[in-house]
């Protein structure tokens, strides 16, 4: 990802199109990742993905770098992503996984992509038995790498609830593991 400077934003914030494009360009897999993480469908998280760069196309003027850029879009993201999600609770909405691996000459190749595409469902099915808001705090810390204190700048929590929610969270996603080995024992 791209460093982006303050004048670019700001140039942005003025209608700059080719500002906004770098925007978009440093930040679009960061909200679409995040917001996969948080919807986990492929299709959800790319219209979550929409939403938010319009979002940000329409607020960039009132940015006022009381955060830094990368938090700001972090809280974009997060927030539209869980409104996504609580719209569509219930639906049994799941990331679709293509079960053809394209590609790859070698028989080990084949088994690694194999291996990481279930290592994959396993994790999101395990977060998808998180609330959302547990979730937006293990994608955010585990996946993310953000520290509590950021974490609770991008949600506008308090820290102790960043604690809370990811305790919470750390423990039924252990329950559930040990769950699912004793049922393959």
């Amino acid at each position: 990802m791209q460093d982006i400077k303050g004048d670019v934003v700001s140039r942005a914030g003025q209608g700059d199109l080719k500002a906004l494009e770098m925007i978009f360009k440093a930040y679009g897999d960061l909200v679409f990742n995040v917001s996969l993480r948080i919807v986990n469908n492929r299709e959800d998280a790319e219209e979550v993905s929409q939403d938010v760069l319009w979002i940000i196309a329409r607020k960039i003027r009132s940015f006022e770098g009381r955060s830094s850029l990368k938090t700001w879009i972090y809280r974009i993201t997060i927030n539209a992503a869980l409104r996504y999600a609580r719209r569509n609770t219930g639906k049994g909405r799941f990331v679709e996984y293509d079960d053809t691996i394209n590609g790859g000459s070698g028989g080990n190749d084949v088994e690694r992509a194999a291996d990481k595409e279930q290592a994959e469902a396993v994790v999101q099915g395990l977060l998808g038995e998180l609330s959302e808001e547990q979730r937006a705090c293990i994608v955010l810390r585990s996946m993310e790498g953000l520290s509590y204190e950021g974490i609770a700048d991008v949600l506008g929590i308090r820290v102790n609830a960043v604690r809370s929610r990811l305790k919470r969270a750390r423990e039924k996603l252990l329950s559930r593991r040990k769950e699912v080995m004793r049922d393959e024992m």
